[in-house]
């Protein structure tokens, strides 16, 4: 596993944290909010950022851009949805499964069935197929809005045994 440069085993003391949100840069903010909220998220926010602030905070000068925040029904999730007015945003083509660097998002669903067909309202199919892993998920990859990989799950049982490999941390 790669570490920061100055990283030494047994050197850090861990800090007190909590993960805020997951940053996503989409092409059409309005088509990424239509799909996640189709999928059952909540706009919870929206605004349009810009000005020394912005550029401190993302290391970009002449940050501008529009956020939306959504989150997950328990509450316990938040995306926040970014289409960037400049810099001009930079296409690099979908992600694939295997590339290094930030992988997809997860969600869990009651009906993976249910959840497909909304996807498929929007243009996102499963990559391959929905597959099931042992007697606890069925689950897949679609691609969504500008390429975004999307991981939806359903449960079989109702206390699953243990998530599936790529669901662990």
């Amino acid at each position: 596993m790669e570490r920061c440069p100055s990283y030494r085993a047994g050197t850090v003391r861990p800090v007190p944290i909590t993960l805020e949100n997951v940053g996503i840069a989409v092409r059409d903010l309005e088509a990424a909010i239509a799909f996640f909220t189709d999928l059952g998220l909540a706009v919870i926010g929206r605004d349009e950022v810009r000005g020394e602030w912005t550029d401190t905070a993302v290391g970009l000068d002449g940050n501008h851009a529009r956020i939306a925040m959504l989150q997950t029904p328990d509450g316990t999730g938040v995306l926040e949805l970014f289409e960037y007015l400049h810099p001009e945003a930079v296409d690099v083509g979908p992600t694939q499964p295997n590339q290094i660097g930030m992988h997809r998002v997860a969600f869990s669903v009651d009906d993976i069935d249910e959840a497909l067909a909304i996807a498929a309202r929007h243009g996102c199919h499963p990559l391959r197929g929905v597959a099931q892993y042992e007697d606890a998920y069925r689950l897949t990859y679609v691609r969504g809005p500008s390429g975004i990989l999307v991981m939806l799950a359903e449960a079989l049982q109702p206390t699953p045994p243990s998530p599936p490999p790529m669901m662990r941390t």
